[in-house]
């Protein structure tokens, strides 16, 4: 992201009711350790915000002093949202024949979902995933199973979710993502979809 839209997004945010105010951005430091510590890479456009400066709200994560629990528990949040539709009842015909033990249902979707690619929270259940580790993914909203595209990239769902300026490069068309795309679709497959 080039310094003229990062000024850009900046001023927008500021405006913003949720967003209390922009700390200083995040030092190459504090970036790697972050990604070591959680064992995940930031996006590059993701980071380039994150350098940039760090919005400060409720709804945004405290990369630099929040506590740790804090911070996993957004990361594991879009797993525990979809195990949680499974202790509901929720369950894929794709994934064979549901375990008749809760436990057991739970073990083998998290299995399935372990292997996705991680989403890394950038305001409220807004999503961005780790990789492929290059600017452009898409951003999701994910809500237990509810997960929909909600920006074709960062700088579409900047505009989309807090009214940015979009850029004449923001992403017409979202990047395909394996798993998250056809996670996308199960609750719209009413023929692969059933509580049993």
């Amino acid at each position: 992201m080039d310094s003229g839209y990062l000024d850009t997004l900046a001023a927008a945010l500021t405006s913003r009711p949720e967003v209390v105010r922009l700390d200083p951005g995040l030092t190459d430091a504090e970036i790697e350790s972050v990604q070591s510590r959680f064992g995940f890479l930031f996006p590059p456009d993701l980071r380039s915000v994150l350098q940039r400066f760090l919005p400060v709200g409720e709804y945004f994560l405290d990369w630099r002093n929040g506590a740790v629990e804090d911070l996993l528990a957004r990361l594991v949040w879009p797993l525990e949202g979809i195990l949680l539709d499974v202790a509901q009842g929720w369950w894929r015909i794709e994934w064979g024949d549901k375990p008749s033990d809760s436990k057991e249902a739970k073990e083998l979707v998290w299995q399935i979902v372990k292997g996705a690619p991680l989403l890394v929270p950038i305001f409220s259940h807004r999503y961005i995933p780790s990789e492929p580790l290059k600017a452009g993914n898409p951003v999701f909203s994910v809500h237990q199973t509810d997960i929909i595209h909600y920006g074709n990239d960062l700088a579409s769902y900047f505009h989309h979710e807090f009214g940015v300026a979009l850029p004449d490069w923001a992403a017409r068309d979202p990047r395909p993502i394996r798993f998250w795309d056809r996670a996308m679709r199960w609750r719209e497959d009413e023929e692969n979809y059933g509580r049993k």
